[in-house]
């Protein structure tokens, strides 16, 4: 069997893996969330979207990428490209990752402001961390974060947040089941804080959490 015969038993063996893989979506967006936890923010964003009865061949969340904003970015764009040169890109991209004190948080902003195409590529920043979304599920509040001794601005957060959620620990599961009934409210709590804090000049604190929950939310519509 010559090499073109070979090339051309590949490409049909690619063409009908293809076929097969979007043949098994339903018919609305093929979204990456790359988060920078390997296990907060993926185990929320997973229990969201089972709650949403969203079909995993659509929508899939990877937190494989490391703990710096700008490896986050890094591994959304290879695995945007990696299916692009498949034939099956993603319609959207969310990076979801903390500013807290992170080195490269202002260069992974600047990183996804840049990419291309336009409009595929979003960031999902958190000010100092994801559990600030989670604060806002049980009262608004705009006090700003920083670190004090040994324990990080996060830290910080996390003690105010165990006010409301004892016991609270990063990487636990059943945490959406936990806030699932007050979603509504953080969302427009977000909304009211960055508002309030774009107005003041500041980030801090901030979340855009909001932004990809509302997005899910409107996804099967």
């Amino acid at each position: 069997m010559g090499s073109d015969d070979l090339h051309r038993k590949r490409k049909a063996r690619r063409a009908k893996e293809l076929a097969r893989r979007k043949s098994s979506r339903a018919p609305y967006d093929r979204v990456l969330i790359v988060c920078e936890g390997s296990k907060t923010e993926p185990n929320y964003l997973r229990e969201l979207i089972d709650y949403l009865r969203l079909s995993s061949a659509n929508v899939e969340v990877d937190g494989d990428s490391g703990s710096s904003p700008i490896n986050v970015v890094k591994h959304a764009k290879l695995r945007y490209r990696e299916e692009q040169a498949k034939g099956d890109a993603f319609d959207r991209v969310f990076c979801v990752f903390d500013k807290d004190a992170h080195s490269t948080y202002a260069e992974a902003m600047r990183a996804l402001s840049g990419l291309k195409p336009r409009g595929v590529f979003q960031s999902i920043p958190s000010v100092p961390c994801f559990e600030y979304w989670l604060l806002l599920h049980f009262a608004y509040s705009t006090r700003p974060y920083h670190a004090s001794g040994r324990r990080s601005a996060c830290d910080c957060l996390i003690g105010e947040l165990r006010n409301y959620m004892p016991g609270y620990a990063k990487g636990g599961k059943g945490i959406f089941e936990q806030v699932m009934a007050q979603t509504d409210q953080a969302v427009a709590f977000s909304e009211r804080a960055l508002q309030a804090a774009e107005k003041a000049g500041t980030d801090n604190p901030t979340t855009r959490m909001h932004e990809l929950a509302e997005y899910l939310k409107r996804l099967k519509r």
